[in-house]
């Protein structure tokens, strides 16, 4: 017989934090049956009370996903996901594995690591070669 006790999955929850700390790095939610991704949300925007000139900030929620939702929310906030200071943005990661959402992946990352690999050659020849 095969073993009847499932595995729930746990992840990092918090909604509309300052920044990816204190409730964000300490709040662990056991899944419900069928969540099975944690989904992280970044955005960068003024105060919820927002005044001409008021600063921005980061928001991270993190919670309990599917799959599907996860993917379907990610995919709708690309266009969003811009990264520019003076704009507001959204951008959403889903990730698999227990507590995996610790910490916060950003492709503004990826985007400065692939323009690395790509300079770092050219780069080199420039200096070393010919």
């Amino acid at each position: 017989m095969g073993d009847s006790i499932s595995h729930a999955l746990e992840c990092y929850v918090c909604t509309n934090q300052e920044g990816n700390k204190e409730k964000c790095l300490n709040t662990i939610k056991t899944c419900e049956q069928g969540e099975d991704a944690c989904l992280t949300e970044i955005k960068w925007g003024s105060t919820p009370y927002w005044s001409q000139g008021a600063k921005k900030q980061f928001y991270i929620s993190k919670r309990c996903s599917t799959k599907t939702e996860c993917e379907r929310i990610r995919r709708n906030n690309m266009q969003y996901c811009s990264h520019i200071w003076y704009q507001d943005w959204k951008c959403s990661d889903c990730c698999h594995g227990d507590r995996c959402n610790y910490y916060i992946i950003s492709d503004a990352g990826k985007a400065r690591a692939a323009i690395g690999i790509v300079l770092l050659p050219l780069l080199s020849t420039l200096l070393f070669g010919r």
